[in-house]
């Protein structure tokens, strides 16, 4: 089975304050579900048309670990706690391996 990943780019920040009660709630669910954090943090450089945007990277042990984690209830109250406080784009990919 392939591991699976979130990858985030956070675009913007509308609300900090809703962001860190989302970072309270997400860490426990995703931790939870097996994920691991890889990356947390803003591109130190950026090339072919990147942006310097914050970026998280998390492995998941499968990647229906990954699916699984995203639509679990517990991940469910951290979106609903980061509501509109961000603009970002999350995808989840499978790994090569």
């Amino acid at each position: 089975m392939s591991k699976g990943y979130w990858v985030t780019h956070y675009r913007r920040t509308n609300d900090a304050s809703a962001l860190a009660a989302y970072a309270q709630l997400a860490l426990p669910a995703i931790t939870a579900a097996g994920g691991k954090f890889l990356v947390r943090g803003p591109a130190e450089e950026v090339r072919e048309q990147g942006l310097k945007e914050r970026t998280v990277v998390i492995e998941f042990p499968t990647y229906e670990q990954a699916v699984a984690a995203y639509e679990s209830e517990a991940y469910k109250k951290a979106l609903a706690a980061l509501g509109n406080a961000a603009e970002r784009d999350l995808r989840i990919v499978r790994g090569t391996d």
